[in-house]
């Protein structure tokens, strides 16, 4: 079966690179499967997972918002923030949740829009891996 570069990369490191059969993301408008010779496409991602499949193995990565280009051989993402999913400790990623949700009560106090912003990726971030952390916990 023909294969495709994936490469995922957030601003502190390559978080994945190597060639892959599929490629699952959640988009805006539902979920998208990438396979090799899809249609050039950039786009933006939800935070979600990625789901990858290389052979028989599958893998997930958990992200946060992200941006998705398809070329004729290779797909790129550029995610804010993303992670192996199954990296996730939940007693950690509740705190985060916790962190964040304070972090939102404590910036309306102040009406400052920017810190609200930061807040609130905060607060998606840790929700997405509390959920990482949960599909973690199931599958043992």
């Amino acid at each position: 079966m023909e294969k495709f570069k994936l490469d995922v990369v957030t601003a502190e490191k390559m978080v994945f690179s190597d060639d892959v059969d599929e490629v699952v993301a959640e988009g805006w408008e539902g979920q998208m499967g990438i396979l090799p010779h899809h249609a050039p496409l950039m786009t933006m991602l939800r935070p979600g997972y990625l789901v990858i499949v290389r052979g028989h193995e599958v893998e997930m990565l958990a992200i946060t918002e992200a941006f998705v280009e398809v070329l004729a051989d290779r797909v790129i993402i550029l995610a804010d923030a993303c992670d192996r999913a199954d990296g996730y400790d939940i007693v950690e990623a509740e705190m985060a949740k916790q962190r964040a949700e304070w972090m939102i009560e404590e910036t309306l106090k102040t009406a400052s829009s920017m810190d609200y912003a930061a807040a609130e990726a905060a607060l998606i971030r840790s929700l997405t891996w509390l959920d990482a952390a949960k599909r973690k916990r199931r599958k043992h």
